[in-house]
């Protein structure tokens, strides 16, 4: 898949691409990603790409022809259908289902807005989505396309250290969508506070149904809606249920 960047700041993305677990996706080319300036696009010798906003305020406006110029030059080389889509707070929230879809697709062209917004004009003739990671404002659309990018990347195959590692994530509906759960690693005492002895005991079915149970537990009490949600899924065992019910029980310190 190709992921085309339309972004001031392409010497952001360096680091980025060369780091970290997630770069085998982006070495070999399993998410290509390309970084387009619309600057290069723009008129005049200081190549403005802003304004002042008619009607007065603060702040300046990304200018609609650079853009337009910069989208249409990635998307003649492209030759594709590829959606353009624009990181802002006005969109719909990203999710584990969203990342999903985008790492099973063909790829897109991630617009990176700065200063006070874009010309909304441009919007409303080139943008096919529209994207927002919560409800803060970041400086620029970079740090979102970079966490949609990484989130991409490490569902491809070979990409993380083992096969299927992804799958216990929090939020993956393709296993339960509850939250994961705690991990502990050597030493297996540390300032006093030891790992469980479940995770010690080497018995698979042991360990297994205390993870389970952790995370039963943190879903039930941090994000009691992914919970519900699973259950109407039919997501949620017996065993799972009765464990619920003794956290419900007055003086469990559950619920």
């Amino acid at each position: 898949m190709r992921f085309d960047v339309v972004t001031l700041f392409p010497e952001l993305f360096a680091p980025f691409l060369e780091s970290g677990v997630t770069r085998r996706a982006y070495e070999s080319r399993q998410v290509d990603v390309r970084l387009s300036n619309p600057r290069d696009f723009a008129d005049g010798n200081y190549r403005r790409v802003d304004d002042r906003p008619f009607g007065g305020g603060p702040g300046m406006v990304m200018m609609a022809e650079p853009l337009a110029r910069c989208v249409a030059a990635v998307k003649a080389e492209r030759a594709d259908a590829a959606p353009v889509v624009l990181f802002t707070p006005t969109g719909d929230r990203l999710d584990h289902a969203g990342v999903t879809r985008w790492s099973a697709g063909e790829g897109a062209i991630l617009l990176c807005g700065r200063y006070e917004g874009i010309d909304q004009r441009f919007i409303d003739a080139h943008v096919d989505a529209q994207l927002s990671l919560g409800d803060f404002v970041l400086s620029g659309g970079e740090i979102a396309a970079m966490a949609l990018l990484d989130a991409v990347a490490r569902l491809q195959p070979g990409v993380l250290n083992e096969a299927g590692s992804h799958e216990a994530d929090s939020f993956n509906p393709a296993i339960d969508g509850l939250l994961d759960c705690p991990h502990y690693t050597r030493p297996e005492e540390w300032q006093g506070r030891r790992a469980p002895p479940e995770l010690l005991s080497g018995h698979h079915a042991q360990i297994e149904r205390w993870r389970r149970e952790r995370r039963l537990e943190a879903t039930a009490r941090l994000r009691p809606d992914l919970l519900a949600t699973a259950r109407q899924a039919g997501r949620l065992t017996r065993a799972d249920e009765a464990f619920l019910a003794t956290l419900a029980r007055p003086g469990a310190g559950g619920l």
